[in-house]
């Protein structure tokens, strides 16, 4: 599935913003609905398949350079389908983009366990909506960096 198919939008990042809500990413789809609405439902779709649940799928970001040497790292978001471990959906963000919205999710919660929501659409319809509490942040070469990730406490990796 092409990347460029993906808008993605955040809300709740910012200045300005309700420290308490937790932020949102919205995932806007172009492209064919039976190719996405196939990869969420774990295979193939003939239109009556279950779609994923949250705790089915798993977010990440994997930068494509260090964190640390460039001004702006490129990288990929994945939601991948977390029993086959087949990508879902991948599309390009920086570190920027990711990381301040990482953030805001940390800062959601007074417990410390950090909530955030994404909304998958078609074509500006919604098709899925998933409370999630884990994003995984790996560096160029595959390794996790625990301390730009979210970890749900009592979570061990």
């Amino acid at each position: 599935m092409r990347r460029d198919y993906f808008d993605l939008t955040v809300d709740g990042v910012g200045d300005g913003v309700d420290s308490r809500s937790p932020p949102l990413v919205r995932i806007d789809f172009h492209g064919p609905a039976d190719l996405l609405r196939g990869r969420l439902s774990g295979g193939e779709s003939d239109g009556d398949d279950d779609l994923l649940t949250a705790d089915e799928i798993d977010v990440a970001f994997r930068l494509r350079e260090p964190l640390d040497e460039a001004d702006d790292p490129e990288g990929v978001v994945g939601v991948t389908n977390r029993y086959t471990g087949d990508f879902v959906l991948e599309l390009n963000e920086t570190a920027t983009d990711v990381l301040p919205f990482i953030h805001a999710a940390r800062d959601a919660t007074e417990d410390g366990d950090a909530q955030y929501r994404v909304e998958i659409d078609v074509d500006g319809e919604r098709l899925v909506t998933y409370d999630k509490d884990t994003f995984l942040v790996y560096d160029h070469e595959g390794n996790l960096l625990r301390s730009e990730s979210l970890i749900p406490s009592g979570v061990e990796l």
